[in-house]
């Protein structure tokens, strides 16, 4: 598959996961259904990979670095956000999300001496700004009292965590790591971080058997997780955190039209220039993302 559709792959797949996360909300604590969707996710990848015949044999040096990705990308990350939810709204949460462009940018050339691309840097810039067009009305309307400051707080360190796990996987691509196999193992470890946080804050342990709820356990764990972190992971080898860190910029608009369809949000001037800014800023950083070299035997 190459770079352009891993990319739109991706921006479909979870920019329609907010859906799914909605179908999860209710009883059940969040971390909670976390544990679920990553359970199911590496159970299932873990067989598959099995039933290929790939290699699973890994040294614990290996293991130690596939559990560097779970940790913060398919557990930490998830946690917080989902506790960040209780202080601000979707729309700041998902702005202050888009600040993995820049992390991205940062961690890279701090971590694994990634270049840091000028017109990655301005592309992600324009992102940013239209994403904060596009989510005015939530910004104008933010509390500087303590329960925002907190969710922000939040939400900058579960940015943090996805970001220092898109890294690491980069490195791990680039030491000889598969994609599908060091997804499946960190996965799983991601669940084990997780259950240790339940456990840890003493989480009851629900279920909601309704259609909805499981339905969307299963969506997340399969589409999302199992093919939304196949493909970006894979292009973020290929392409580098940085510019790969975009789709996270350009998926909530695709939260956004679904929004329009099931939600009724309405769309306004400020929305739609946030929109052409978001694509301004898209070809900028993807102007030749057909043709980037591959950078790790992913």
């Amino acid at each position: 598959m190459n770079n352009l559709l891993l990319y739109l792959g991706t921006v479909a797949i979870w920019g329609s996961s907010w859906l799914g996360i909605k179908l999860q909300l209710g009883h059940v604590p969040p971390e909670v259904s976390v544990l679920y969707r990553f359970v199911v996710a590496a159970a299932l990848l873990l067989a598959w990979c099995h039933f290929r015949g790939l290699n699973m044999r890994f040294t614990w040096r290996q293991h130690v670095a596939m559990a560097m990705v779970g940790v913060p990308l398919f557990s930490l990350n998830y946690i917080i956000f989902y506790i960040a939810t209780i202080y601000l709204t979707s729309g700041l949460v998902a702005v202050t999300f888009s600040t993995i462009t820049v992390m991205n940018i940062g961690f890279g050339a701090l971590l694994i001496g990634s270049p840091i691309r000028p017109r990655v840097a301005i592309g992600a810039l324009f992102g940013l700004a239209g994403l904060s067009l596009v989510f005015w009305p939530d910004l104008a309307a933010f509390d500087t009292g303590s329960a925002g400051l907190i969710g922000l707080g939040l939400s900058l360190i579960a940015t943090a965590f996805a970001s220092l796990g898109n890294v690491a996987s980069a490195r791990n691509q680039r030491a000889g790591i598969p994609v599908m196999q060091g997804n499946a193992f960190g996965m799983a470890y991601g669940a084990l971080c997780t259950l240790i946080v339940i456990l840890a804050r003493g989480t009851p342990f629900a279920f909601d058997p309704s259609p909805l709820y499981v339905g969307g356990v299963l969506y997340l764990a399969v589409v999302a997780s199992i093919f939304g972190f196949g493909c970006y992971l894979t292009l973020l080898g290929r392409i580098g955190a940085d510019r790969a860190a975009y789709t996270s910029v350009v998926f909530p608009l695709v939260a956004l039209g679904l929004s329009t369809i099931f939600e009724g949000f309405e769309w306004t001037a400020l929305a739609i220039a946030g929109v052409g800014l978001i694509l301004i800023g898209n070809v900028i950083v993807l102007a030749k993302v057909g043709r980037a070299p591959a950078r790790s035997a992913a």
